[in-house]
């Protein structure tokens, strides 16, 4: 196991603003994910973060866990911090869909000085069964991302949200398509052994989990377990999304994320 190296991308300018930094999920790249949500996002400044081998993230030659993302997340922070990237002072918030929830947990438990709030979306505090997530990784290893284009289409969206919306859809998609393999069938093991559920009740900052009314993969009853589990928790839905929240309903979203994390 190693800490990857993941690389930012500036979402949004505003530097002397609250920083919020946004994570996106398994297949997925940060600009696909969260450009349509940006634009609602005016009190900030924005900085994505793409997994290792998605988006501008560079591929990840060795395994890693959800804390070790985690560990990237918190470095990759503390660096633009140093570099004068982002405020030295000030509050810095993180929201994370999918697996990039569950990074906002393991943050919440790893590294809580370094951020003011948190907002875990489309996520819990565990995902899935451990089997499934190794069986994936062995067919995406063996056979490439483009395997999971049609089960994650069914997945990902709303009824009706492709039709409605081909471009966003499809730039997600070609995302899954263009990331690396091994990197996913890395993020796929890290998931199998990511289970923080006994652990919720030692994240004391402020978390709003967000949901997704139509999610089948993380049901609105996970986000509320995780509102339940943490000291100060709060949760939404967006009962128009499915797995995909920041893309699907993008003026809702990030809504939500501007009133809880004023509100702090």
């Amino acid at each position: 196991m190693s800490i990857p190296e993941l690389t930012p991308t500036l979402l949004s300018a505003g530097h002397g603003r609250p920083v919020l930094v946004a994570g996106a999920g398994l297949g997925t790249g940060v600009r696909a994910l969260w450009d349509d949500a940006v634009p609602f996002l005016p009190d900030f400044q924005v900085v994505g973060i793409d997994l290792p081998g998605h988006g501008a993230s560079p591929a990840a030659e060795d395994p890693f866990s959800v804390a070790e993302l985690a560990a990237a997340v918190a470095r990759v922070v503390s660096t633009l911090r140093a570099a004068g990237d982002i405020p030295a002072a000030g509050s810095i918030y993180f929201a994370g869909v999918s697996l990039a929830g569950g990074v906002a947990l393991q943050l919440g438990l790893d590294y809580p000085a370094l951020f003011s709030g948190l907002a875990a979306i489309c996520t819990g505090a565990r995902i899935g069964e451990p089997q499934a997530w190794l069986d994936r990784a062995d067919t995406v290893r063996t056979q490439g991302t483009p395997t999971q284009i049609t089960g994650s289409a069914q997945r990902w969206f709303a009824a009706g949200f492709i039709d409605a919306h081909p471009e966003a859809s499809a730039r997600l998609l070609h995302t899954l398509q263009d990331a690396d393999r091994f990197s996913y069938a890395h993020a796929c093991e890290a998931l199998a052994g990511f289970d923080v559920r006994d652990s919720l009740g030692r994240i004391e900052l402020p978390l709003l989990g967000i949901a997704g009314g139509q999610d089948s993969v993380c049901p609105p009853a996970m986000a509320e377990a995780i509102a339940v589990g943490v000291r100060h928790g709060r949760c939404a839905v967006v009962e128009s999304a499915a797995h995909q929240a920041p893309l699907e309903a993008p003026a809702e979203t990030a809504g939500l994320l501007t009133d809880f994390f004023t509100s702090l």
